[in-house]
């Protein structure tokens, strides 16, 4: 047993990903449509026609699951029969009158997400072959092209994880979901959550960014620290290609010594490449002092890894972020009852919580919690949804629900909303700061209380 935050697939496929040396050519967009304050309008359908892949009684789904063989090398945890448990969400579904009294019929297929190429062949499989009203699972393309296929190109709803502002505006409003968090949107909350602590009162501080966020440091996080009073030295984008990171390495201590000369004493890490063990230890080594902060939580991780390997001082002590429930407090919750309870009910075994370490083949740990609480979320987002939109469940129906929805159940959440200009559903957030000293190999240590944050858009 353990109290770390155990890392979602989407940061387990990113790090894999990254590790593989299959750079990111994905920029970010600004969202084309004003968020609303929640639930308002009308549900009533505008088309009373059924979508493609619905019948009277039937809704047929694509599930995309990642095929962990693929990425074994470059992670330490796994899923294996993932779609085992879909099925039996799934079934749970049915057999409590289905999605506005139609059955969920689902179609799985396996895909290795180190390049684009395997997603955009699941694209098309899953609409021009198979047909299906939506996609559920993880549907994972780093460089942003197979979302749109599914969405925009396609016309089929897509709800999955690791999505990026630009992604959810490449197709229409409400056609691709998120239970996460969008990376632009974390930074957004965890600068409000910054200003109302006075985290960065006195201090100097610079960005270091990469090419997949140059758009999101430039139109989000500059002129959030700059409207919250900030002093900003230089910023800082890294070019990084592939696994040879020497040019970058040069860049990152060129602008250390400038930050030096400017005062520098803290330093904004956004991006997944740049939060790396291959930049941050030199950062730290040769600024010592500076207070990290990062846009995402994988940098947890990266603490752990080191600490695991007896690196002292580890250098991401102390870095700053945004983050959700912890282990324990999720598994405490109703949500995680509710899902641990489908999965009992169906495997007739206990539901390892996300407290509890599970072995698995060849030294990896068995995320069977993670299948658990993906699925429990995409359904029961899904479920939601389309009991709402009801009898004609089409496109243009599901996008004016969507649009006009408010809260909604996030599983791995306490709070949650979807609706038009937000796509995005959890809200549950507090700042954090990795503490190595937390038993086994070190974890976040809360230094707000967990709230419900709208964040912005």
């Amino acid at each position: 047993m353990n109290g770390r935050i155990r890392l979602r697939v989407a940061s387990v496929l990113v790090v894999a990903v990254v590790l593989a040396a299959c750079g990111s050519g994905t920029k970010r967009g600004t969202p084309t449509t004003s968020p609303s304050s929640g639930s308002s309008g009308s549900n009533a359908p505008i088309s009373k026609t059924i979508g493609t892949g619905v019948t009277d009684d039937a809704i047929k789904i694509g599930v995309a699951l990642v095929d962990f063989k693929c990425i074994a090398p470059y992670i330490q945890t796994t899923r294996i029969d993932e779609y085992k448990v879909y099925d039996a969400f799934i079934a749970d579904i049915n057999a409590k009158g289905g999605v506005a009294g139609r059955k969920l019929v689902p179609v799985y297929h396996t895909f290795c997400p180190i390049v684009p190429a395997p997603a955009l062949a699941l694209c098309t499989q899953f609409t021009e072959d198979e047909q299906v009203f939506a996609v559920l699972g993880d549907f994972v393309d780093l460089t942003g092209q197979a979302q749109p296929c599914i969405a925009n190109q396609h016309k089929t709803v897509l709800i999955t994880i690791n999505l990026t502002q630009e992604i959810i505006d490449s197709a229409p409003g409400g056609m691709i979901l998120g239970f996460g968090v969008l990376q632009e949107r974390r930074v957004s909350i965890l600068l409000q959550l910054l200003q109302k602590e006075h985290t960065l009162d006195g201090k100097k501080v610079a960005v270091l960014g990469e090419a997949t966020t140059r758009k999101a440091v430039n139109d989000v996080l500059v002129p959030g620290l700059q409207k919250m009073g900030a002093k900003l030295g230089h910023t800082a984008i890294l070019t990084i290609s592939g696994a040879d990171t020497t040019a970058a390495t040069s860049q990152l201590l060129s602008f250390i010594e400038k930050w030096k000369t400017e005062g520098v004493n803290a330093v904004f890490l956004a991006g997944l490449q740049v939060s790396a063990q291959q930049f941050v230890p030199d950062l730290v080594k040769r600024m010592p002092g500076v207070m990290l902060l990062a846009d995402n939580n994988t940098v947890g991780s990266y603490g752990q890894n080191l600490q695991k390997a007896g690196v002292r001082p580890n250098p991401y002590e102390g870095i700053i972020t945004a983050s959700g429930l912890s282990a324990k407090q999720y598994d405490q919750t109703d949500n995680w009852k509710t899902c641990a309870a489908v999965y009992e009910k169906y495997f007739h075994k206990e539901a390892p919580d996300q407290e509890t370490d599970v072995p698995g083949p060849d030294n990896h740990t068995l995320d069977i919690t993670g299948s658990i609480t993906d699925a429990c979320a995409e359904l029961t987002i899904f479920k939601q949804i389309g009991d709402r939109v009801g009898r004609y469940l089409n496109n243009e129906n599901w996008r004016n629900v969507v649009d006009h929805f408010g809260k909604i159940p996030v599983m791995q959440s306490l709070y949650g909303s979807i609706h038009a200009g937000k796509y995005d559903a959890s809200d549950t957030f507090a700042l954090v700061a990795y503490d190595s000293s937390i038993p086994p190999d070190g974890d976040w240590k809360y230094l707000t209380a967990v709230e419900d944050v709208s964040g912005g858009s």
